[in-house]
């Protein structure tokens, strides 16, 4: 027994078998040689590109194979005089405190290394200890210590040393700053701001509660720290004074009648700690957008294309006698919205890419070191990474 949708699927596969004329078979000795030691268009532009379709991302995986195109003569392995010749470094933006450059050649998670090294394994000074003598404020002095520590401090970390837990705060591995604000009464409401942050070059001023009892007039008070200099007197120190570096952070607000005096003890430390050391605001990067119109667009369909991309990546060229064409002016710019291939047959006259082996990285410094000296500590702290492995295997 057939039943009726048996039958009935049995039809439309026939009738679609007749609308449709099956493809001619080609023998596989009379297909195209495939050419030795280079790869097809295809093949190369999926090896080096992530396509950018409607739906989502295509190609992303990276083939580390070294045989992967082996039967093709193409040897798809990492040599290392190839690296040195392709890899370069293209710096696009640099201030004071941002930087955008542009790593050619190299991998994802090379890139990717230097990012999580600049956020977490670069090392500054952040205030850990806060020694409060007073807090009238409505801020908690855990709360207080916290907005003290996120601070950050315009000083070369590299200029210090790490303080363990056996260790004595000294020159060499503490700073110490004082703050000392008071709101008067009968006055208005007053901000307290990262500028009453005072330096004191010769350590703590706070003497030791169980030598207040024990000391006499004649010998010198024990404090927290044990300076054996004034840091002011160190050259490194004495042009260019350790201080916030903005001073117009709000610490605390302060009431009348309300007092905060306290102490502020600076160490060296790294973000995969805790992120108050962490030197960067932000470090991230991401794969050239490249852009490719597949026909060439004109008249009002140009026109309604630039009008399709938000960040202006389009514009209008004209080519003479009131013709319009389209054109790819800003490739950079594109966020990779899709807004460009969205609608009608659109995916076909527009592709986007990214190019697989092109970082646009960009860092955002905090202020300890500018960017471009973050990433040459970078480069060493990944380089000393790789000797050690190095060495460990041999």
């Amino acid at each position: 027994m057939v039943s009726e949708s048996e039958e009935s699927l049995s039809e439309n596969e026939e009738s679609k078998a007749i609308r449709e004329p099956k493809t001619p078979k080609i023998p596989v000795w009379d297909l195209p040689d495939v050419p030795k030691g280079k790869l097809p268009p295809h093949i190369q532009l999926q090896r080096t590109r992530v396509f950018c379709t409607s739906d989502a991302p295509t190609h992303t995986e990276n083939i580390q194979y070294s045989g992967a195109y082996a039967s093709m003569g193409v040897d798809n392995s990492l040599r290392l005089e190839e690296f040195r010749n392709n890899f370069r470094v293209d710096v696009i933006k640099l201030s004071e405190d941002d930087m955008e450059f542009d790593m050619i050649g190299i991998d994802a998670a090379i890139a990717n290394a230097f990012r999580r090294i600049l956020i977490s394994e670069l090392p500054t000074m952040a205030i850990e200890k806060v020694f409060m003598a007073n807090n009238t404020s409505v801020v908690q002095d855990e709360v207080l210590a916290h907005r003290l520590g996120l601070i950050p401090l315009k000083v070369d970390p590299r200029l210090f040393n790490y303080m363990s837990e056996n260790d004595e705060p000294n020159e060499k591995n503490t700073i110490v700053f004082k703050l000392h604000v008071r709101c008067e009464k009968g006055s208005s409401r007053i901000k307290v701001k990262s500028n009453e942050l005072k330096w004191l070059p010769n350590g703590s001023e706070f003497i030791l509660s169980t030598e207040k009892a024990t000391s006499d007039s004649t010998s010198k008070p024990k404090t927290y720290t044990s300076f054996n200099c004034s840091q002011e007197s160190l050259p490194e120190f004495s042009n260019d004074p350790i201080a916030p570096k903005h001073d117009d952070i709000i610490i605390a607000k302060l009431g009348a009648g309300q007092e905060i005096e306290l102490e502020a003890h600076a160490v060296k430390g790294m973000g995969k700690t805790h992120a108050k050391w962490s030197p960067v605001a932000t470090a991230w990067y991401r794969m050239l957008p490249e852009v490719v119109l597949l026909q060439e667009i004109k008249g009002e369909k140009a026109e309604e294309l630039v009008k399709k991309c938000p960040v202006n990546v389009f514009d209008i060229e004209d080519i003479g006698r009131g013709r319009k064409r389209a054109t790819v002016a800003q490739p950079r710019s594109c966020t990779l919205c899709r807004e460009c291939i969205r609608g009608d047959d659109w995916d076909k006259l527009v592709a986007l890419r990214r190019v697989r082996d092109h970082f646009i990285f960009t860092i955002e410094s905090t202020g300890a070191l500018p960017p471009e000296v973050l990433f040459t500590e970078a480069v060493k702290i990944l380089e000393d990474k790789c000797e050690r492995v190095i060495t460990e295997l041999s």
